[in-house]
């Protein structure tokens, strides 16, 4: 059998010099998100500023896109002319993004891409989140002198694009979605319109694979997501090998219960 075609991109396909701010001069997350779409805004990659604001605050509110590691990765889909737009900014003191670590957020790359391309950002979150979780790629982004050496750093990350590739990622969103049909149940009708608005903005961030078993999940059991405690599905309280516990310590990736077959997402860490 032949092996899928891989298609090999950089950071730099999509990120210029001047769609990054070396030390930002915001304080908190909506400040520094707004900061980053004047970036586009003035090189004309995006022209409807507050409509993009909107929808990435509303994301915000569901899920933070906090990773850890005092990294974030505000996104939006919304129709434009261009594929995708990004920016960079880099903040030495930190922002607050309610993070799942508790940690402040010193590098946010913000994108923004076309509705008609729904498994690009997913390889693009793939391919950053491949390169920030490693210490020492991290540690070369904070110690960069200025502008031009943080872009030189970041513009060489590579994304891997491989057609039959499923990269699902993004666990603690997937368990907001639960949280959401599982309201509707109950809520009225007013109350379903805003639901439903919701769990469409959350829907649009999965493949369909992803998407077709949390929905058989639900119809069977009830429930699709189940937190791991300390090594333990709390679905059916099986111990989750240790190296699957490892790496989901490690990311924010999805991963599947052996046992009971249930989507995993590892406990949220309390603040210290």
């Amino acid at each position: 059998m032949d092996k899928p075609a891989l298609h090999i991109s950089l950071f730099s396909d999509y990120l210029k010099p001047n769609q990054v701010v070396f030390d930002l001069k915001s304080k908190d997350k909506v400040e520094a998100i707004e900061e980053l779409l004047d970036v586009l805004a003035k090189q004309k990659l995006i022209v409807n500023k507050k409509l993009i604001l909107t929808r990435i605050i509303d994301r915000e509110s569901l899920v933070t896109t906090a990773i850890g590691y005092g990294v974030a990765l505000p996104h939006a889909r919304v129709d434009s002319e261009d594929q995708i737009a990004v920016a960079v900014g880099r903040s030495d003191k930190g922002i607050d993004f309610d993070a799942h670590d508790g940690q402040k957020v010193h590098l946010i790359i913000l994108v923004v891409w076309n509705p008609t391309l729904p498994g690009l950002f997913n390889h693009l979150f793939a391919g950053l989140a491949r390169f920030l979780i490693k210490p020492e790629n991290r540690g070369r982004i904070m110690a960069a002198k200025d502008k031009t050496e943080l872009y030189e750093i970041l513009s060489g990350i590579e994304f891997r694009f491989i057609h039959e590739e499923k990269i699902v990622s993004r666990a603690r969103l997937l368990k907001k979605l639960q949280e959401i049909e599982l309201k509707r149940k109950k809520a009225s009708k007013e109350q379903q319109k805003e639901l439903q608005k919701q769990a469409a903005m959350i829907r649009e961030e999965f493949d369909k694979d992803v998407l077709s078993r949390f929905d058989r999940l639900m119809e069977r059991y009830g429930f699709a997501v189940a937190d791991a405690v300390e090594g333990v599905c709390q679905s059916c309280n099986i111990n989750i090998s240790t190296q699957m516990y490892s790496a989901m310590e490690e990311s924010n990736d999805i991963y599947v219960c052996e046992n009971c077959g249930k989507y995993l997402v590892s406990a949220k860490k309390k603040k210290k």
